[in-house]
């Protein structure tokens, strides 16, 4: 599914980025079948953040002007609850001698976030302290998220590239804390492979990618490059169901612009893993699939990390000649 689910959640800008780590995973390069299809996801993400994060929440909603010193003894705690919407259409036709998809994800839900404790903040040779605890929440819509795909089948081997990015509609202002847009224009590209053994039942699947973030308007801050490497590896425990494992790799490559001073070049990283688990079932003449996964965080930095869930229904036609594979993998994007 595509990418900033939630403006609170993740890192750049205050702590924020376009890319979502974990929309690919299991099967992510395998071809699909030509037609309309539609996945469903429940997204639940919990996360916290201190120091420099929480002082940057603060900083970019205007609290405080660029040219002030700012102390924070402070921790940032965020939490939403999405559901997103992904129409795709798979072509017939070969495009490149591979297969073309195109889709547009939206998504619409709750956000919330909240800093707590203690802001020091110096005017020259003056300094105000101030406790306490600021709180918002917001129900709304979120940005769009256009993606094309273009995959290659090779025996077991698979491989992808695709392209997606940010159309900047969603409920947004550079005053509130909890947002479900980020504000700005993005675009992302990259590529992956999945080899899938269906004789074994054995899957394992990569995909990297970068992030180029246009400037936020409202604030003139603009978020520096990301790279990010989403996979998944599972095994068949029969036609219908496979387990495994999931993580990502998020790193920010160049700095931001526009940042306040104390942030530095405030760029961010973290590592997600976790488990899975997907089944497979007729829906009529349609494939069914259903699939969870979760992820734990560590090893951040300039980034709010805790945990994430997905859980996504899909439905997409059905292979004439379907084993063990699914016939498309709407975790992707």
């Amino acid at each position: 599914m595509l990418g900033s689910l939630s403006q609170v959640a993740y890192a750049d800008e205050g702590g924020v980025s376009f890319w979502l780590p974990g929309q690919f995973s299991s099967l992510a390069a395998t071809p699909q079948v030509p037609g309309w299809s539609m996945a469903e996801v429940y997204y639940h993400t919990t996360v916290s953040a201190f120091g420099g994060v929480a002082a940057a929440r603060e900083i970019t909603i205007g609290r405080f002007a660029p040219t002030v010193n700012v102390s924070l003894n402070a921790s940032l705690h965020a939490q939403a609850d999405l559901l997103l919407l992904n129409p795709t259409y798979t072509f017939a036709t070969p495009v490149l001698g591979g297969q073309l998809a195109i889709g547009m994800t939206g998504l619409f839900g709750r956000s919330a976030a909240s800093i707590d404790g203690t802001l020091t903040a110096g005017f020259g040779q003056f300094a105000a302290m101030r406790m306490g605890s600021i709180g918002d929440s917001i129900t709304s819509f979120g940005d769009l998220y256009p993606v094309a795909t273009l995959k290659w089948n090779a025996g077991v081997n698979n491989f992808m590239t695709y392209l997606t990015g940010d159309i900047p509609v969603g409920a947004y202002s550079p005053t509130r804390l909890a947002n479900l847009g980020i504000g700005h224009a993005a675009i992302d590209g990259g590529g992956g492979y999945t080899y899938f053994n269906p004789q074994t039942g054995h899957e394992f699947s990569a995909v990297a990618g970068f992030t180029y973030n246009f400037k936020n308007q409202d604030t003139q801050y603009q978020n520096g490059i990301d790279f990010h490497v989403d996979w998944g590896a599972s095994q068949f425990l029969s036609k219908q169901v496979f387990v495994g494992l999931v993580g990502y790799v998020y790193q920010q490559v160049t700095d931001d612009f526009g940042q306040h001073p104390i942030l530095g070049g405030f760029q961010s990283r973290v590592i997600g893993v976790g488990p899975q688990i997907g089944f497979l079932f007729p829906v009529g003449d349609m494939q069914g699939y259903v699939n969870l996964k979760g992820y734990g965080e560590f090893d951040q930095a300039n980034r709010p990390a805790g945990w994430n869930t997905w859980l996504t229904f899909s439905i997409s036609p059905m292979a004439p000649t379907s084993t063990v594979t699914p016939t498309r993998h709407m975790v992707t994007k």
